[in-house]
C-alpha cells in the first residue's frame, strides 16, 4: 500500500476540510470519526470519486483508551506507513465551573491530551523520515475561553507539547506542529444565533469568520514544507484587535 496522512476526526468540520485539501494534493488518506457511520461513508466516497485518491475511514472514540490499540491493530493489519499525522478530533465540555465534574474533566484531558500522545508512542514508526504531525489547537488556548475551563485549558497544554515534542522526535526525524484556529465557519459555527456570531465578527479584524477550505491551506504547509517545526500558528483573523 502507498502512504497515508492520518486525520483523526476527518469526516467533519476542519477535518473534513482538512481531509479535502489534502486528496486534491494527491495525498491517500485515512479518516477516523466518531460515531457518524453514514457521514464517513459519504466524505469517504466523496473525496474518492471527486479526486481519485485512496481514502479509507474508521470508528474511532478518542475518549476510550483501547481506541489507541484499535487504530495501532488497524495500522498494523493492513500495513500501512504513514507520511502525515493530522490530530484533530477533540472534546469540549461547557459545565459551569462551579458544577464541573472531575470525570468530565478528565474525559477532556484524555481525549484532546492523553489519546494523541500514547497514539504517537505507538505509531510513530509508522511514519516516514521527513514526516509531519500535525494538532489543532486553538485560540481559545491563548485567549481566556469564558465557556470551557477545560477546553481552554487542553488547548494550551497541545501548544505546550507542540513544543516540548520537538526535541522527542529527532531521532525520528520528524516535524511537529499546530495550528490555533479562531473562529471557522463550521457545521457547529453556523447554527450560533446571529447575534453572538456579530459579536464575534466584530472582535476580528477581518470582520469575519474563518472559511474552512482557507484554514485547510495552512495545515497542508504545514505538513509539505519541510522547515516548520516546533511552531503554533495562529488562524484568528487578528482576533480581539480593538
Amino acid at each position: 500500500m502507498g502512504q497515508f496522512i492520518l486525520i483523526t476526526g476527518g469526516t467533519k468540520g476542519i477535518g473534513k476540510a482538512v481531509a479535502s485539501c489534502l486528496a486534491k494534493a494527491g495525498h491517500n488518506l485515512l479518516l477516523t470519526y466518531a460515531s457518524d457511520e453514514g457521514e464517513a461513508i459519504r466524505a469517504v466516497n466523496g473525496l474518492q470519486q471527486q479526486f481519485g485518491v485512496e481514502v479509507d475511514s474508521l470508528q474511532a472514540d478518542i475518549s476510550d483508551k483501547n481506541t489507541i490499540d484499535k487504530i495501532e491493530q488497524y495500522l498494523d493489519d493492513r500495513d500501512i506507513r504513514l507520511e502525515a499525522v493530522v490530530f484533530n478530533a477533540g472534546l469540549t465540555c461547557r459545565d459551569p465551573f462551579e458544577e464541573l465534574d472531575m470525570a468530565e474533566w478528565e474525559r477532556v484531558f484524555f481525549a484532546n491530551v492523553h489519546f494523541p500522545v500514547f497514539l504517537l508512542q505507538r505509531i510513530v514508526r509508522r511514519i516516514g523520515k521527513g514526516g509531519s504531525i500535525v494538532f489543532t489547537g486553538s485560540l481559545m488556548g491563548i485567549q481566556p475561553h469564558s465557556v470551557s475551563l477545560a477546553y481552554g485549558v487542553t488547548k494550551s497544554a497541545v501548544h505546550s507539547l507542540v513544543k516540548n515534542m520537538v526535541k522527542f522526535l529527532v531521532p525520528y526525524e520528524l516535524r511537529v506542529n499546530a495550528v490555533a484556529p479562531g473562529f471557522v465557519d463550521t457545521e457547529w459555527q453556523k447554527t450560533k444565533p446571529a447575534e453572538i456570531r456579530r459579536n464575534i465578527e466584530n472582535k476580528v479584524s477581518l470582520g469575519r469568520f474563518c472559511d474552512p477550505e482557507e484554514l485547510a491551506e495552512v495545515y497542508k504547509m504545514l505538513i509539505e514544507n519541510s522547515y516548520f517545526n516546533g511552531e503554533v500558528v495562529v488562524v484568528d483573523g487578528g482576533y480581539s484587535y480593538k
